[in-house]
């Protein structure tokens, strides 16, 4: 293999993770009912970890109103609510059991 078939082959990979990467890219989501479990599948670099402060913030503090208070939640910066701005939406919350 010559430098040019391995740069080729380095540059097709790296396209090959970003597509797969940005297939991940969320999906809509109520964080004010999701599950930790559905907040880790829907957005974008939010983990189980994110998920579950996520989840524990709302049952502390209540209701989400704005997307931006997801900021106030321990490892999520503004960028990553821009990042998934598209998708988090501010349903009701479930009623209390």
């Amino acid at each position: 293999m010559t430098i040019k078939h391995i740069f080729a082959a380095l540059v097709f990979s790296a396209l090959s993770f970003t597509q797969i990467n940005s297939a991940h890219a969320g999906k809509p989501v109520n964080i004010n009912a999701a599950s930790a479990a559905e907040l880790a599948d829907s957005l974008d670099g939010i983990g189980d970890a994110k998920a579950k402060a996520i989840v524990a913030h709302r049952l502390q503090k209540g209701a989400f109103k704005s997307a931006d208070q997801l900021t106030e939640v321990k490892g999520i910066g503004l960028k990553t609510v821009e990042k998934n701005a598209s998708f988090i939406k501010l349903g009701a919350a479930p009623a209390a059991k």
